[in-house]
């Protein structure tokens, strides 16, 4: 498996969600974190498995979780997610 890490504005994706959520329910933003990162981890153990996004960006490709995607891009010896969005963002 490659190494995951998170670009700096994927990390701030993640802090707005998680604050978004722990307004309404503190314990299910915990949780709900705990899930997209597991998502992430998927995505750098098995990258090509999920579908390229090409149309956004040249070797882009995204794994959904609910309804975010994490975008991410497979490099040398890493996994980067660059960015968790909610799907009513890309409309």
């Amino acid at each position: 498996m490659k190494r995951l890490t998170f670009a700096p504005l994927a990390r701030a994706d993640l802090l707005a969600i998680t604050r978004f959520i722990a307004e309404d329910n503190p314990v299910r933003a915990e949780t709900f974190l705990a899930e997209l990162e597991a998502k992430a981890h998927r995505a750098a153990e098995r990258p090509q498995s999920f579908p390229a996004r090409d149309d956004l960006s040249p070797g882009l490709r995204s794994i959904v979780h609910g309804r975010y995607i994490l975008f991410f891009r497979e490099l040398s010896s890493e996994v980067r997610i660059v960015r968790v969005l909610h799907g009513a963002e890309l409309g």
